[in-house]
């Protein structure tokens, strides 16, 4: 079992489309729409919130993620008035982005917080700086078209999941935490780009290894 998501929107087909997308990212994570009012108009349902939480809600807990600011008063209700409200927490974050970054936490394993944490980060910003020299470093060749857009960050971040080892990829002045989705994202490397991905720590070199052989198959596109 694993962390589960809530979309709540003021409309049924954006949250079903966050849930879509968000799902490609995470196959094993438990995805629940909330949008639009029982009657199909647009606004937010106490009632349809509270029972995608239960349906997210595993064994794991759920987080909740929300488009305006009268949709974050609802999902606030509906904590409150779950069996388990410590089983649940609403994240102040873009609703796509905070997703796609909570799910692929969820995938590997992390905990309440650590989704929660994962969706409300933010891609750090760094200025022009030279690869670190410490650890194992690879220079790759990006060979599929787009880069390193959502569905292979999300892949990359996910392959590396359970290893042991401090991750960082470059690319033009700028550097990520592999195990962030948005950071990788936030990098804009596409394809025909070239990225160093410089480990550190005991499973460091099986982390490249992983790495190298994603972008060889071209992050199965």
């Amino acid at each position: 079992m694993t962390v589960g998501l809530v979309i709540v929107s003021h409309s049924a087909k954006l949250a079903q489309g966050v849930a879509e997308l968000t799902a490609q990212m995470a196959p094993d994570v438990t995805i629940r729409p909330a949008g639009g009012m029982s009657d199909g108009t647009l606004g937010t349902d106490f009632d349809l919130v509270l029972t995608a939480l239960e349906q997210a809600d595993t064994g794991q807990g759920a987080v909740l993620l929300y488009d305006l600011g009268s949709a974050r008063m609802i999902a606030d209700l509906v904590v409150e008035s779950h069996s388990d409200p410590l089983h649940a927490v609403v994240v102040d974050a873009p609703v796509v982005e905070g997703a796609v970054a909570a799910a692929v936490a969820a995938q590997g394993g992390a905990d309440l917080a650590g989704v929660a944490r994962a969706a409300g980060e933010r891609p750090p910003e760094f200025g022009a700086e030279k690869p670190k020299t410490e650890g194992e470093g690879v220079d790759l060749v990006l060979r599929n078209e787009v880069g390193l857009h959502a569905r292979p960050a999300a892949l990359l971040v996910r392959t590396i999941a359970s290893l042991k080892a401090d991750v960082t990829v470059y690319h033009d002045g700028q550097r990520a935490d592999a195990r962030s989705v948005l950071a990788l994202m936030g990098l804009s490397a596409r394809g025909g780009d070239t990225i160093k991905v410089v480990a550190d720590g005991p499973d460091a070199a099986e982390a490249l290894r992983r790495i190298g052989k994603l972008v060889e198959i071209n992050f199965e596109e």
